[in-house]
């Protein structure tokens, strides 16, 4: 078993998970260490818990319950598995239902609700989206729970106190867009669980806190790339993006263009729509 730990902060934890058994290796027994939801990606195996057997293939969910033992098997299964795994603190699971027979169910089955967040929490950590790990993270812990126990979250009521804290954590985000901030910091800023805070800042204004992030970061460098004659990599590091790949990647999903054509185009080199077009 490859485990690849992508996102640590506060709240939630995410690991990628690539198992390598063959059929017919020996199986050994494992604990869970806290509350969590593995999204199977891709491949198939077997989880014995509780005493019970549980089949998973691609768009099943392992459901993990603190010290409940399980076994792994792949005695029919074809080599390999890849999983997406959330790991929840009690602060998290408090907050999004910690009914104890829904966390002990052991696995659910592919469910659409699911498999669509799923998918969308592994194109977010491939660093392929602006919706941040730990967003789609709680979304998905929050969207299983509902579907297992039946129930459905109440829409948020917004009151002129909430909208208040989000257009100040907006300020706060877009002061502070040039640092490494997640959605714990910024919660904490709002004075609010991140949770209840996620879903407070998209209702408000209509975007999550790492899109409207991710989204200053750009505003900032299309203003450096129009006024200044700074180096790409300069830019992509002093408006908060961790490499320049990422920075490259994500001004050109935006723009339609990369930031040098967008630099070019800024200053009468050629126009930017020209520049859109030649790319498609």
């Amino acid at each position: 078993m490859i485990r690849t730990p992508l996102l640590k902060h506060r709240s939630i934890s995410v690991s990628d998970f690539r198992c390598t058994a063959e059929p017919g290796e020996k199986p050994f027994t494992e604990q869970f260490g806290c509350h969590s939801v593995s999204y199977v990606r891709k491949g198939s195996f077997g989880c014995q818990t509780r005493g019970r057997t549980f089949e998973l293939v691609t768009g099943s969910v392992l459901v993990g319950f603190p010290g409940d033992e399980y076994v792994c098997t792949h005695d029919h299964h074809v080599c390999g598995d890849e999983c997406l795994s959330f790991f929840l603190e009690p602060e998290l699971v408090e907050t999004i239902g910690d009914r104890r027979e829904v966390w002990r169910v052991g696995a659910a089955p592919p469910l659409p609700e699911l498999m669509v967040l799923g998918e969308l929490a592994q194109v977010a950590a491939d660093g392929r989206s602006d919706i941040g790990l730990d967003e789609v993270g709680h979304l998905f812990a929050s969207r299983f729970v509902e579907a297992v126990s039946g129930r459905t979250r109440k829409p948020v009521e917004v009151k002129a106190r909430d909208r208040r804290r989000a257009v100040e954590a907006a300020h706060w985000i877009e002061s502070n867009s040039h640092r490494q901030i997640d959605l714990d910091a910024t919660a904490n800023e709002a004075g609010i669980s991140p949770f209840h805070f996620l879903r407070l800042f998209g209702k408000v204004l209509g975007v999550t806190p790492h899109q409207y992030l991710v989204r200053s970061r750009l505003r900032h460098a299309a203003r450096l790339l129009a006024d200044e004659d700074i180096a790409v990599t300069d830019i992509a590091l002093d408006v908060g993006f961790a490499d320049l790949s990422n920075f490259v990647r994500t001004f050109h999903r935006a723009a339609g263009v990369s930031p040098s054509a967008f630099r070019d185009a800024s200053r009468g080199k050629r126009k930017i729509l020209q520049a859109s077009d030649a790319l498609h």
